[in-house]
C-alpha cells in the first residue's frame, strides 16, 4: 500500500503552480509542522505534490490516510508504519501526509516525531478538528495554511491565459478579462469540476461534505435539516441571516441547532460568516451574519436562484479575496442604517462592490453608504469596486477611488 501511494503520488499531475507553494518553502527551515487546511478536492494533496517535487523523490515519505486500507490505524501504530517506512525507502526527514484528521490522536505521534527532529507537512479538510488538536497539542509547534480554490489570477493561469500588464491594458485586453471574470463567477475555482466540466463533480464534492465530513462524524440524525440549512445558506451567498429566523424558517428545535449546524459548514469550508463591525462584542455576536460560500461555482451548482445573482456572487468574490488576506473581515452597517459590504479594521478599509454604476440610483446608494460609514469611522477614503476604473469621486473631503473589480483580483 504505502509503495503504491508512494508512487502514484509521485506521479500525479502538479497542475498551475500554487500561491501558497511559497508559504511552505518559507517555513521550510522551521522546526514546526505546516498544517495545510480547506475544503476537500480544492487541491491540497496537488499542493503537495508540487512541494515534494522541489523537494526531490529520496527525501520524503508520502502517507494518504484517506486510504481505506487505512481504516483501524491509530496512533499507536505510527512506530510500526515508521519503521515499515525506513525499511521501504530508507532513513528521509520529511513526512508528507494526507487527511491526517482520519487517525484519532494524531497529534501525539507528531509532536514526538518531531522533538525527534523530523518535519511534516500535513493536510487535512476539518478546520475545527484541526485547531482544537494543534491548540492543545502543538502549541507553537506549527504553522498554519490555509488553501482555497483558485483565485482569479490561477483561475487565468489554469485557462492558459497569459495575465497582462494592468498598467497597459488595451480595450480587447479589458474585454477578455470581463469575460474571463464572467466564466469564473459561474464556474468557480474548485480544480476537478474545471477539468472534467461534463461530470456532475461539485454536486459530489457537496454532497460528501455534507454526509461524510458533517452528518457521519457528528452523528447528526435529522439529516434533513442539515440538508436545508445548508441549502438555504447556498442559495444565499453574501445574505444576511439571523439563526432565530433560520431557526423558524426551517423547524429546528433550538437556536443552538441552528448555531451548531452552521459552524459544522464553517469548519467544513463550505461557507464563512462575517460579522457586523461594532466595539461591542456582543452585538457583534447577536446582529445577523452575512454568509459567504467557499466557491462561487459550488454555489451556483448546488443553491437555488430565480435569476441570475451576478451582484451577490461578485460580493462573495471579493470577500474571498480579502478573506485569503485576513480573516479579520466584517460588514459595516453606519447609524443612519446605511450599510457597507466590507471593513478591514487592521488596515481601515472599507469596499463597496456594485455590479456598475450606471443607474443613478445605484450610483446614489453605493455613495451614500460608503460616505456615511467613512464619516462614522473618522476615516478619509474607501473603494467601490465595480466593472470598471473611473476617476475617483471627491465628497466633503472625502475620496471614494472606484476600480474595476476584474483589475482590483489579479492585484489584490
Amino acid at each position: 500500500m504505502l509503495l503504491e501511494q508512494f508512487h502514484a503520488f509521485w506521479r500525479r499531475d502538479v497542475g498551475i503552480e500554487r500561491v501558497q507553494l511559497g508559504e511552505l518553502e518559507r517555513a521550510a527551515p522551521l522546526p514546526h509542522a505546516v498544517i495545510i487546511s480547506g475544503l476537500r478536492r480544492a487541491g491540497k494533496s496537488t499542493l503537495l505534490a508540487q512541494l515534494a517535487h522541489r523537494l526531490g523523490e529520496d527525501r520524503f515519505y508520502y502517507i494518504n490516510f484517506e486510504d481505506e486500507r487505512f481504516l483501524g490505524f491509530g496512533a499507536e501504530d505510527a512506530n510500526d508504519l515508521y519503521g515499515l517506512l525506513v525499511e521501504l525507502f530508507g532513513e528521509r526527514g520529511i513526512f508528507v501526509i494526507d487527511e491526517i484528521q482520519n487517525v484519532p490522536g494524531w497529534e501525539h505521534f507528531v509532536r514526538r516525531f518531531m522533538e525527534q527532529g523530523l518535519k511534516f507537512y500535513i493536510t487535512g479538510s476539518n478546520a475545527s478538528l484541526l485547531s482544537r488538536e494543534l491548540g492543545s497539542r502543538l502549541t507553537g509547534r506549527y504553522v498554519p495554511v490555509e488553501l482555497f480554490p483558485f483565485s482569479f489570477s490561477e483561475f487565468l493561469r489554469f485557462r492558459g491565459y497569459a495575465i497582462p500588464d494592468l498598467a497597459r491594458l488595451t480595450t480587447a485586453d479589458t474585454g477578455r478579462l470581463q469575460g474571463y471574470l464572467g466564466e469564473y463567477l459561474r464556474l468557480g475555482g474548485i480544480p476537478e469540476p474545471l477539468k472534467y466540466p461534463e461530470l456532475p463533480l461539485a454536486r459530489t464534492l457537496y454532497d460528501d461534505v455534507l454526509y461524510r465530513d458533517i452528518a457521519t462524524r457528528h452523528r447528526i440524525e435529522d439529516v434533513r435539516a442539515l440538508k436545508e440549512l445548508a441549502y438555504t445558506l447556498m442559495s444565499n451567498p453574501a445574505g444576511l441571516v439571523s439563526f432565530n429566523k433560520l431557526k423558524e424558517q426551517l423547524r429546528l428545535g433550538s437556536v443552538n441547532t441552528v448555531k451548531n449546524y452552521v459552524e459544522y459548514l464553517e469548519n467544513s469550508w463550505l461557507i464563512f460568516t462575517a460579522n457586523v463591525y461594532d466595539f461591542s462584542v456582543k452585538r457583534q455576536q447577536v446582529a445577523p451574519k452575512k454568509v459567504y460560500a467557499i466557491d462561487t461555482g459550488l454555489a451556483s451548482a448546488v443553491g437555488f436562484s430565480f435569476s441570475p445573482n451576478t451582484g451577490k456572487l461578485l460580493e462573495n468574490l471579493v470577500f474571498l479575496a480579502l478573506r485569503r488576506r485576513t480573516a479579520e473581515v466584517y460588514y459595516y452597517a453606519s447609524p443612519g442604517g446605511y450599510e457597507v459590504d466590507f471593513y478591514l479594521p487592521q488596515t481601515g478599509e472599507l469596499i463597496q462592490v456594485s455590479q456598475n454604476l450606471g443607474q443613478p440610483a445605484t450610483r446614489e446608494r453605493e455613495l451614500r453608504g460608503l460616505t456615511a460609514a467613512l464619516r462614522s469611522l473618522n476615516l478619509t477614503t474607501g473603494l467601490i469596486l465595480t466593472d470598471t476604473n473611473a476617476a475617483p469621486i471627491e465628497a466633503d473631503g472625502l475620496t471614494l477611488a472606484v476600480r474595476s473589480l476584474a483589475e482590483w483580483l489579479l492585484s489584490s
